[in-house]
């Protein structure tokens, strides 16, 4: 057998495929050939940097050109390298290997920006990708109100919805979703330009404090973002509120929080909890989404199908009605949710036949409080078509299945269900071992959220057990084996750790703390971090001794003390001036008492001798019965 091989670059812009002719050279057959695996490397000496043509928060965006050559072709291609900013040699392997896995992972995917590959030039690593003409936020730029018409919104949203769903499916988040990402190829087709460059850099130090650490851009980035290890984790519906940022900017041409910097961003987002203006006109699927998307609990926003679907419907509804009108502004509102859930987070868990469940426990409640259904198991349900969100639930105890709306119902597996608290069972060093189960599948595999990790836990429900739940308004105190904790925390007046409440729960378990009990003001007002670990819970029944009933007493308020001690003053100067006009008005009787008997010695002496002078109507005043007729006879 004699070979043959011609190169020959495939349709896309990607790797090259090799066609071997083999046999009779008379009657050859070709045999398509492709490497088992494409390397990501990009030799520096064939990219050109030609001029940067844009600047994000990981680095600049440079217009390079690809030269290829051999002794029979000379050839080149314009692409766009993101030079990211300078990291520490000893972390450039580290983001290499991660770069090989996306690679790998994102290529051809449908929406998303062809990678060619990765290279490192003076010292900086780069990202080589097929260049675009334009951006869905330089088309915003060239219109009058910087707006798109919510055609175009609609259109150019669902292109990307699904290449972020695409992303997602390969395990990958995106984090950096903005207009000026949102690339447009010759057919005005919407693609992303960014696939996951704050993942690359997750926990990577870089060599100068100037450059702020964060897992996105301000404007765009969802509160879990901006300490994903202490408030997060970090999850898919990071991305939702990213895109619902994205979308309402391409809907009022306005940047979320415009004119504010980072940390005054980081204050309203975060601390305040403030959301976004969403336009108000919109057909109701997206305005409904995009509420959802701006909720500070990730576990409660839609999910990027979620969003497909709505951006679908409202396309639907707006190419039915030819036209959409009425756009405005206003502040994304609430919507009633069942036991204080959101609908988005009540329909993550498609129940099925089979499966084990029990009553939803109300939100922000430690313990189930009357469930209708202890446990049991689900024996009948509608078809999705019928659009009936009640089901069949076969009861131990019970004849008959009881007829239950599925939303008020949430699975069990080996004795686990989203929301509950757990403990891993093999502790590690780098996370508490205290967190909140997120999702359990009927695998039993498991993800949870820990203090300490940017990302969500990923295992076994064998690595699970049960742990001590908490719940807003519950008081805490550190153990009395903690003697360094996680975080800081207050001490009282005698030297012992403080009580606080909890004002708020993270996803992943970090409880906010409050001290009531002491006047603090600024900062120190907002809160405390906690471990769940480290921490238990005291009551006004626990607390022993009355000396600690008091204490517990003083930490609901600081204003308790100083309201005792004005109690304590002002009884004391009511029940001082009590007994002293007890005693004053005794002292005063017994003197009254004296001089009357004194007076009585006197009186018929004094009567006998001078009432006989005394003018008659006088002497009737002063004695009633009369002048004595002794007297009166002389």
């Amino acid at each position: 057998m004699t070979g043959k091989a011609a190169a020959s670059q495939s349709a896309s812009p990607g790797p090259f495929e090799f066609e071997l002719f083999e046999g009779d050279p008379d009657h050859l057959k070709t045999v398509v050939a492709t490497p088992k695996q494409i390397t990501p490397w990009v030799d520096p000496a064939s990219l050109r940097l030609e001029y940067r043509i844009g600047r994000g928060p990981f680095g600049d965006v440079w217009l390079a050109t690809k030269h290829q050559s051999t002794s029979e072709f000379y050839k080149y291609h314009e692409l766009a390298i993101k030079m990211l900013h300078p990291v520490k040699e000893d972390q450039m392997q580290t983001v290499l290997d991660r770069f090989d896995d996306l690679f790998s992972k994102c290529q051809g995917l449908p929406g998303v920006c062809w990678l060619h590959g990765i290279s490192i030039i003076d010292g900086k690593i780069c990202i080589a990708m097929k260049f675009y003409e334009g951006s869905v936020g330089n088309k915003m730029a060239r219109l009058k109100g910087g707006k798109l018409a919510l055609p175009d919104v609609l259109r150019y949203g669902i292109q990307l919805a699904e290449g972020i769903m695409a992303l997602h499916s390969k395990g990958i988040m995106v984090l950096n979703l903005k207009p000026c990402n949102f690339l447009l190829n010759e057919r005005d087709e919407a693609v992303l330009g960014e696939i996951g460059i704050p993942l690359l850099l997750l926990g990577i130090p870089l060599p100068s404090p100037d450059l702020a650490v964060r897992l996105g851009t301000p404007n765009y980035m969802a509160p879990e973002q901006w300490q994903p290890d202490v408030s997060g984790p970090i999850s898919f519906e990071t991305d939702s509120w990213g895109f619902g940022c994205s979308i309402v900017e391409m809907l009022s041409g306005v940047l979320p929080w415009s004119g504010k910097s980072a940390d005054e961003i980081y204050h309203l987002v975060v601390t305040k909890q403030e959301k976004p203006n969403i336009p108000c006109g919109l057909p109701p699927a997206l305005e409904n989404v995009l509420r959802g998307c701006f909720e500070y609990d990730f576990r409660s926003r839609p999910l990027i199908g979620d969003m497909l679907h709505a951006l679908k419907s409202s396309q639907k509804i707006v190419n039915d009605d030819g036209e959409w009108s009425g756009l405005g502004n206003k502040v994304a509102t609430e919507k009633s949710s069942v036991s204080g859930y959101t609908e988005w987070l009540l329909y993550k868990d498609q129940l099925q036949i089979g499966d084990t469940v029990r009553s939803r426990k109300l939100s922000n409640k430690c313990k189930p409080e009357n469930m209708e259904i202890p446990e049991g198991v689900i024996v009948g349900m509608n078809s999705e078509a019928a659009k009936d969100d009640y089901v069949l639930v076969r009861v131990h105890g019970i004849h008959d299945p009881l007829r239950i709306n599925k939303l008020t119902l949430e699975r069990v597996t080996s004795g686990l269900a989203a929301g509950d608290w757990v403990r891993v069972k093999v502790e590690d060093e780098k996370h508490s071992p205290v967190g909140i189960l997120h999702s359990i599948q009927r695998d039993d595999t498991a993800t949870v959220g820990f203090i300490g990790l940017e990302t969500l836990w990923r295992g076994n429900s064998s690595d699970l057990q049960m742990a001590e739940a908490f719940c807003v308004g519950q008081f805490v105190r550190l153990k009395a084996n903690v003697f360094s904790p996680r975080f800081d925390w207050l001490k009282n007046a005698s030297g012992d750790w403080a009580t606080g409440r909890i004002n708020q729960i993270y996803p992943n378990g970090c409880l906010v703390v409050r001290y009531p009990g002491r006047l603090l003001i600024g900062e120190q007002n907002t809160g405390f971090y906690a471990d769940p670990a480290e921490v238990e819970v005291v009551t006004f029944a626990s607390s022993p001794g009355l000396a600690k009933k008091y204490q517990h007493l003083e930490d609901f308020h600081w204003a308790v003390r100083p309201i005792v001690i004005a109690l304590g003053i002002f009884t004391a100067m009511k029940v001082g001036s009590f007994i002293g006009k007890t005693v004053w008005r005794s002292r005063k009787k017994k003197v009254h008492s004296i001089a009357v008997q004194g007076d009585g010695n006197q009186q018929d002496g004094q009567s006998s001798s001078n009432a006989a002078w005394l003018p008659s109507p006088v002497a009737n005043i002063l004695f009633r019965d009369g002048v004595p007729t002794s007297t009166a006879s002389r």
